[in-house]
């Protein structure tokens, strides 16, 4: 699974990319506030929050539906879920309103050319998921059966790596609950990690959860296996039990739906999976 560690705090790739890329922007904006124009200081803050709010407004508008139920969602950008081009359109905007000379825009450029190429490389060289196949072992069930992901071949897998004590499990959890009982070409798996079976019992019955199929992965074989380096971690497997994603950190309702379709249309309509 691909992360970047920075001490204690834990991004997945494609967020440190965008994390980095920011960063650059900043620091060399500052750098020709200071050596070229003043006005460059204030533009970039402008420039970084109006990207940010019109990335996320975008997705929003994008998927109004999902939102309605829960608008106060919207705030939860931690989830993840931002649309670019209306970011992009934010900046530009910016970019005209604050820089009104032909010369102020023309260096405006040198920070958004920067942090796009830093942006790219950092999420070529970090991102992107080895397709593992899933591994051959027996994993035991909540409710004590064997339990084989290899033998559930054929079909798609959505496997979630959770714990208890695990804030951001528990807030996505009801969510993924409810997908799970109204998808059925689609197997999801609930894979506790490190903790017992009166834990999980405990947190099932004061939260009203049922899930189908809960594993009790004491040891987090699972976790070791795809290399998460923390918890929640929403794994996506393909009809021939290989990886095709893999989400590190709490997953939005928007970015679950598109992997599970993502999921469904890597099999033919015979049946087989498409290469």
């Amino acid at each position: 699974m691909n992360a970047v560690s920075l001490g204690p705090l834990v991004l997945a790739a494609d967020r440190f990319a965008v994390v980095l890329a920011i960063f650059v922007f900043l620091i060399v904006t500052g750098i020709m506030a200071r050596k070229v124009d003043d006005r460059f200081n204030a533009w970039s803050w402008w420039a970084f929050l109006g990207g940010i709010i019109g990335a996320r407004l975008g997705h929003v508008l994008i998927n109004m539906e999902s939102f309605v139920a829960d608008p106060l969602r919207i705030f939860a950008v931690w989830q993840g879920g931002f649309y670019w081009p209306t970011g992009a359109a934010a900046v530009i905007v910016s970019l005209l309103v604050m820089l009104p000379t032909g010369r102020q825009r023309l260096w405006a450029a040198l920070p958004l050319a920067l942090s796009l190429i830093v942006w790219n490389t950092t999420w070529q060289l970090t991102g992107g998921t080895d397709p593992l196949a899933v591994p051959d072992q027996v994993f035991e069930t909540l409710e004590g059966n064997g339990y084989r992901l290899e033998e559930r071949k054929g079909t798609p897998q959505v496997v979630n790596l959770w714990a208890t004590w695990c804030p951001p499990c528990r807030r996505e959890m009801p969510m993924m609950a409810d997908i799970a009982a109204s998808t059925d070409d689609v197997t999801f798996v609930f894979a506790n990690q490190g903790e017992g079976r009166t834990a999980i019992q405990r947190y099932l019955a004061a939260s009203g959860l049922s899930l189908d199929t809960i594993l009790v992965d004491q040891f987090s074989d699972l976790s070791r296996f795809y290399s998460a380096p923390g918890l929640p971690a929403t794994l996506f497997i393909d009809a021939d039990g290989v990886l095709q994603h893999a989400h590190l950190g709490e997953i939005s309702r928007e970015v679950l739906v598109e992997k599970i379709e993502n999921l469904r249309t890597s099999i033919s309509p015979s049946g087989d999976t498409r290469p």
